[in-house]
């Protein structure tokens, strides 16, 4: 009786968590339209911050600091736009936590003849990883006002399991500073990364 019982609370955590993470999906638009399109002095302060944390790789992806990589190659919208290609530093992806001052991804616009130029960040964290910590109060991440999206599964990326991200953009974005896609942003000129060009 005792297994029973065991396993019927086991059933109901699962639910519940799992309750949870369609709340935040369903709620993630709101969270990100709430903080996403604010016109506050915090959004022009986080912009500030990856500007001056990013200033000696902005168009030099080899002088990232150690531990950021290609993956995914560029990136294009949908129907239109663009994010680049992404350096993405997996230690900071896995370790549960959020500095505006190491994004855990340098989104970079392929120019040709090997020249890039970075035009954005991604803030990276694992949903349950951030959401069972006691510090985080049970909510989606914020950066200087601004809220994260939860991204479920699948995703575009591959990754098995729900993460909430940030987008912080560098160039200017006709459709805000905060949004998942560039529409002047191109991978036109994307090199294969796998060999020299």
């Amino acid at each position: 009786m005792k297994q029973i019982s065991n396993f019927v609370q086991a059933s109901m955590n699962s639910l519940l968590s799992f309750a949870l993470l369609g709340i935040l999906a369903t709620a993630s638009p709101i969270f990100a339209e709430d903080f996403g399109h604010a016109n506050h002095p915090s959004s022009a302060k986080l912009v500030q911050i990856v500007r001056e944390a990013t200033r000696g790789f902005a168009n030099d992806p080899t002088n990232a600091p150690a531990g950021y990589g290609p993956l995914f190659g560029c990136i294009s919208g949908p129907d239109h736009g663009a994010m680049g290609v992404h350096y993405v530093n997996l230690g900071l992806v896995g370790d549960g936590k959020i500095n505006e001052y190491t994004p855990e991804a340098l989104v970079y616009e392929p120019l040709g003849h090997n020249r890039f130029q970075l035009v954005a960040v991604e803030y990276i964290v694992d949903a349950a990883t951030w959401l069972a910590d006691s510090k985080n109060g049970g909510l989606p991440p914020q950066l200087e006002g601004q809220g994260f999206q939860l991204i479920g599964t699948p995703n575009r990326f591959g990754i098995p399991a729900p993460f909430f991200e940030l987008h912080v953009w560098l160039k200017d974005n006709p459709q805000g500073s905060f949004v998942d896609w560039n529409n002047d942003v191109s991978c036109d000129r994307a090199p294969d990364l796998t060999k020299p060009e």
